[in-house]
């Protein structure tokens, strides 16, 4: 062959080149669009993990910003002029006081730090609902409200830590009893309803706003003005309620406040049994 046309080779390759320079860019922008996308949704719980946590310190600073000025002010009045012992007494009462809130906030404050940087494995312990919330309910009586206890005779288990459970009543009844007022009325309930266990806890205080229960589990966040709560109790509660397999409930009581309830499947006696028989001693 003595010679050949490349005509058509080199329509096709200024035709393939110029197709390369017009959709190159677009070919460009379009995968990087694509990794944009992809790397920012990568990032999205990183970048709300980041936000909460400065959310949490600048409430936190907040909140233990109020007892520690309350101190400071209560000791300077103190300390301003001579007093009357019964005047010192009464500033001594307040620093008391506030000091006390300003340990709870920290200890609240710790919990959940720990929680959330390493949430420890809930174990699968026996606890009675039943034993639980009577046991709850003697120790709120001196607080003020009338409470009372509503439990069946025989025992309600279910399968999570008894310390878990017991601070997660302990919350519940807190908050009923700060709300409710001395004069109220806490009721606690535990009921048994096919393969779900409930506990209860219902008050005659003002109630929860429709408006502001889908905030209530937000950390230091009140739902109304009423009481003096450091708003972290239902956060550690929530904590609590979904590491243990629980569902919350909020509604309105027959009492006149709020009702809050937490279910958990019926753990079964035998089962428990089983389970505890299957480990091996610790040492």
């Amino acid at each position: 062959m003595a010679g050949q046309n490349l005509a058509g080779d080199q329509h096709t390759q200024r035709l393939m080149l110029d197709v390369e320079i017009i959709a190159g860019p677009f070919l460009l922008l379009a995968m990087f669009g694509g990794l944009l996308v992809v790397g920012l949704r990568a990032l999205a719980p990183v970048e709300q993990s980041r936000r909460r946590q400065l959310e949490f310190t600048a409430d936190a600073s907040h909140e233990l910003r109020t007892p520690l000025s309350v101190i400071r002010a209560e000791a300077d009045v103190a300390l301003s002029a001579p007093r009357e012992a019964a005047q010192y007494r009464d500033s001594l009462r307040r620093i008391q006081g506030e000091s006390q809130r300003l340990r709870q906030l920290v200890e609240d404050m710790l919990w959940l730090a720990r929680f959330d940087s390493n949430p420890p494995p809930p174990g699968s312990e026996p606890v009675d609902l039943a034993t639980l919330a009577q046991a709850c309910a003697d120790r709120f009586r001196a607080v003020g409200p009338a409470v009372s206890a509503g439990t069946p005779d025989d025992a309600v288990l279910i399968s999570a830590p008894p310390e878990w459970i017991d601070r997660l009543a302990g919350v519940l009844v807190d908050n009923a009893c700060r709300y409710a007022g001395p004069d109220g009325t806490v009721r606690i309930e535990v009921r048994a309803q096919g393969s779900r266990v409930s506990l209860t806890v219902e008050d005659s205080g003002p109630g929860i706003p429709e408006a502001e229960r889908p905030r209530l589990f937000d950390r230091f966040h009140r739902a109304t003005e009423h009481g003096s709560g450091s708003g972290l109790g239902l956060a550690i509660g929530d904590s609590i309620v979904r590491s243990t397999g629980g569902r919350w409930h909020v509604g309105d009581s027959p009492l006149g406040g709020a009702l809050m309830s937490v279910s958990w499947r019926h753990a079964q006696p035998a089962r428990i049994t089983a389970s505890l028989a299957g480990r091996s001693p610790q040492v």
